[in-house]
């Protein structure tokens, strides 16, 4: 599993919508905004836009009606429009901080985290004790790959409220974007020790994913357990069942949670070549060679066409595998694996000259591969 099928934890909504005092002096605009803002609570967006609307057409420059239709864009997803909203408002009323909140939520849906942040920096000259616009701010450094800014920011929320989850979950993520997968460790446990049952389940799979990077595949199952007694269905503590078993070399267990996954989605050609390799490295070849073609009857998909190539070394037709090994080469050129087991096929038929030849034309690509040099020593020396 990519690092990328890892998912973001939010940070909590900002409630952008406000009640607007009652105005003597209109009475009726009020109204109108307190039936708005209500109606958005209800998530009435059509009337409730219909009302701010209303109130723009008595008065344009009114910041309630103004963040309220902010607010009914951003909640359908309609970022740029409702950046229209919000900055209009801001234009008349330069402080107001629901307007800035909306704002900075729109462009951090758009990902544009550097505007966002300068947004919320500009709220936090006024209240920089605020730990949610603190929260938001680290997890946009996050994003942009600051990581001093952000642990910073991380850290000087808990010195305000020790164990906030945000803020742990916040510094987990960083040190695992950087893989330094034990301090992640660390903050994710933290949570945990706090009250594990109110962890969401995906931090008990990131924990899992942790241990996993970390080749401590044992610990691993623990939290992936964890999570899928919450969720039997769950696909990340699924993957990560079968891949921790696979790491601890229990090929028959990691098939049980390969094949969990494929009776959810039984078209999914990465897990059917995972599975492919599974039973390919329990001997079964025939079962193997069943999954990597349904996966290459999806699409193609180098791994299962690897597997099968490595079927035929491992039955000891070195020709086919040579054959199908070299159409691989064909694809990605400068992927070692391919030239070590052409290599080994080579050298099975007794063909050394051939080995030694193939091993040295990866050469031509200018890079230095371990695995090329130790084979190439140990065909000289042997």
């Amino acid at each position: 599993m990519s690092d990328d099928l890892l998912k973001d934890f939010e940070l909590p909504q900002v409630e952008t919508t406000f009640v607007p005092e009652n105005d003597k002096s209109n009475n009726e605009l009020s109204e109108l905004s307190k039936r708005g803002y209500q109606l958005l609570k209800e998530n009435n967006l059509s009337e409730a836009r219909d009302l701010f609307t209303k109130i723009l057409e008595s008065e344009e420059n009114n910041n309630y009606a103004l963040v309220g239709l902010g607010d009914c864009e951003r909640k359908q997803g309609h970022f740029r429009e409702a950046i229209e909203f919000y900055s209009k408002c801001l234009s008349y009323h330069p402080t107001n901080n629901y307007a800035l909140f909306g704002l900075a939520d729109c462009y951090k849906a758009l990902n544009q985290f550097h505007s966002a942040i300068g947004i919320w920096e500009q709220y936090l000259v006024h209240d920089d004790r605020n730990i949610t616009v603190l929260t938001r701010v680290a997890d946009a450094y996050r994003k942009t790959h600051d990581f001093k800014k952000s642990k910073d920011l991380y850290l000087k929320v808990l010195d305000m409220e020790e164990n906030n989850a945000y803020a742990l979950i916040g510094l987990g993520h960083l040190h695992y974007d950087f893989k330094e997968y034990r301090d992640a460790l660390y903050y994710w446990t933290k949570m945990l020790e706090c009250d594990d049952s109110m962890v969401d389940i995906r931090v008990l799979t990131s924990i899992g994913n942790c241990h996993r990077k970390l080749k401590t595949f044992e610990k691993g199952t623990i939290y992936f357990e964890k999570a899928l007694a919450r969720d039997p269905k769950n696909f990340y503590a699924l993957f990560g069942m079968a891949d921790c078993y696979r790491g601890m070399n229990q090929q028959f267990r990691s098939i049980e949670y390969w094949n969990k996954i494929l009776e959810i989605d039984p078209n999914n050609k990465v897990i059917l070549a995972r599975a492919g390799d599974a039973y390919r490295n329990t001997g079964d070849y025939k079962t193997a060679a069943e999954y990597y073609n349904k996966a290459l009857d999806i699409e193609f998909d180098v791994y299962a066409a690897l597997g099968l190539a490595l079927i035929c070394k491992g039955e000891g037709k070195y020709e086919e595998a040579i054959e199908r090994l070299s159409a691989l080469v064909k694809t990605d050129p400068k992927n070692y694996r391919f030239y070590i087991d052409i290599a080994d096929c080579y050298l099975k038929m007794n063909q050394k000259e051939k080995a030694v030849e193939l091993l040295h034309s990866f050469g031509r690509f200018g890079i230095k591969s371990p695995a090329i040099s130790d084979m190439l020593a140990k065909i000289q020396n042997s």
